[in-house]
């Protein structure tokens, strides 16, 4: 097939290069603009963009996809499929009628569950055992189209949003693939979505990193792991930021057989261990197994005590 890929970031790289490897002509990347990073503010190529080029691929980047200037450019392609996965815009309904087999999208859920920007990392907040990637039919909606192909990825019980990122990435390339190979076969029935069983996921900010120690220790540890690598789960300590990026629950039986004191406030810490800490939350308690204290690298927790004092007693995170 003749393909307009439409994709943004790293998510997007692998099921472009499937689509190359099994044979499709894609005749157009479309991607966001170069953004400035760093202190210097040099321009940076979006990974899609890069991949692309290195596949000579042309590269359209448009501000705003939903100008008539930009729907001219697309329609001059003659494209029989459109591919998005991670674009980054909002399509319009003249983009989405414009080929004969329409727009298909990758997304990193099993619909109708996880509509939305995030749905790998809200996956792993929400405590789901099982994930994985839909293609649909794109309609006017968000992530509301018919559904074409479903694949099942299972989570690790110490799955990251990072590492979920990556299966999910990998899964949806191959089902791409498999897509438009039984689109071209007529071998696809599209299915209706019903409602979502899920709040949408919504996107990420850096916000949505602070702990509140007044929660299960079993929700705030999922909360590390879905923020991780980005943008990362924080608390407050002696006035600094700090980053923590690994925990285990200790359950209130394990507590008592440790002779752990019950009437801490949350965010205390209740001990001092030497490869990590327990601090106390709403509900159990939770060690801190790796962190990052602001100017330093990413260590474990007991490369951390060895280098800084801390004591039972003192608290995590700002009051109030």
């Amino acid at each position: 097939m003749k393909v307009i890929f439409m994709g943004t970031p790293e998510f997007s790289v692998g099921t472009l290069e499937a689509l190359i490897e099994a044979g499709h002509e894609v005749v157009l990347a479309v991607t966001q603009p170069d953004k400035p990073k760093g202190r210097g503010g040099k321009m940076q190529y979006p990974p899609v963009k890069e991949t692309a080029l290195k596949y000579d691929i042309p590269v359209y980047q448009p501000k705003k996809i939903r100008e008539e200037a930009c729907i001219e450019e697309l329609r001059k392609y003659q494209a029989d499929i459109m591919v998005v996965i991670a674009f980054g815009q909002i399509l319009p309904q003249a983009i989405l009628d414009m080929t004969p087999y329409g727009c298909v999208n990758v997304h990193a859920s099993l619909l109708p569950k996880y509509r939305g920007a995030a749905p790998i990392q809200w996956a792993v907040i929400n405590g789901e055992k099982v994930s994985g990637v839909t293609t649909m039919q794109m309609d006017a909606g968000l992530d509301t189209g018919d559904m074409l192909l479903k694949t099942e990825v299972v989570l690790d019980e110490k799955e990251t949003g990072g590492s979920l990122h990556d299966k999910l990435a990998e899964a949806g390339a191959r089902l791409c693939v498999e897509t438009l190979k039984g689109l071209e076969a007529h071998a696809i029935t599209p299915e209706k979505q019903g409602e979502s069983p899920t709040e949408y996921a919504r996107m990420l900010d850096k916000s949505l990193g602070k702990i509140d120690w007044t929660r299960p220790a079993e929700e705030i540890e999922r909360l590390i792991r879905g923020l991780n690598p980005w943008p990362s789960a924080y608390t407050d300590w002696t006035g600094k930021t700090m980053k923590i990026w690994e925990a285990q629950v200790i359950s209130q039986e394990e507590a008592k057989a440790a002779q752990q004191q019950e009437t801490a406030k949350p965010g205390t810490v209740v001990k001092v261990e030497k490869d990590g800490f327990l601090v106390q939350t709403g509900k159990d308690l939770l060690k801190v197994c790796a962190l990052q204290s602001p100017g330093k690298k990413r260590m474990d927790a007991g490369a951390f005590l060895r280098g800084y004092t801390m004591e039972a007693g003192e608290k995590l995170g700002s009051e109030g």
